[in-house]
């Protein structure tokens, strides 16, 4: 059986595994998906500053809303980190010879970070400035 034989019947399994099945499976391929993440050194850093920002939003924050969009902007750049690993990921998958269109791909996927890097840090410098700390 050749490799894409194989890949193909794979993916044909996955495609009519239902309930309880389908989502333990799911749930396993997603956690080796975040334990790829973790060794991937801008994920690392991010988590790290998403466990400072647990305790930290309870000082800045006033209301609960408030909290959790402080929360919930780290961890959309954890999000937001991921998907640009699996970018990354692929292009290196299709090759390593430089081509316009693999940089192009990559240096998409590291202003998609950027921007959400920006958006934290309005998110938390204007939650902070309207709470005067």
């Amino acid at each position: 059986m050749k490799d894409t034989d194989k890949i193909e019947k794979f993916n044909n399994i996955q495609k009519h595994r239902t309930g309880l099945s389908r989502l333990l499976h799911a749930s396993k391929y997603s956690w080796t998906g975040i334990k790829d993440a973790w060794h991937e050194p801008a994920f690392r850093l991010e988590t790290k500053l998403f466990l400072l920002s647990l305790p930290l939003s309870q000082f800045v924050g006033g209301t609960l809303m408030e909290k959790l969009l402080l929360i919930s902007s780290i961890w959309l750049l954890m999000v937001v980190e991921v998907i640009n690993s699996a970018i990354e990921s692929t292009i290196d998958r299709v090759g390593l010879q430089y081509h316009e269109l693999s940089r192009k791909a990559k240096d998409l996927g590291s202003a998609s970070v950027f921007m959400t890097i920006i958006f934290c840090l309005v998110v938390w410098s204007s939650i902070a400035i309207k709470n005067h700390i």
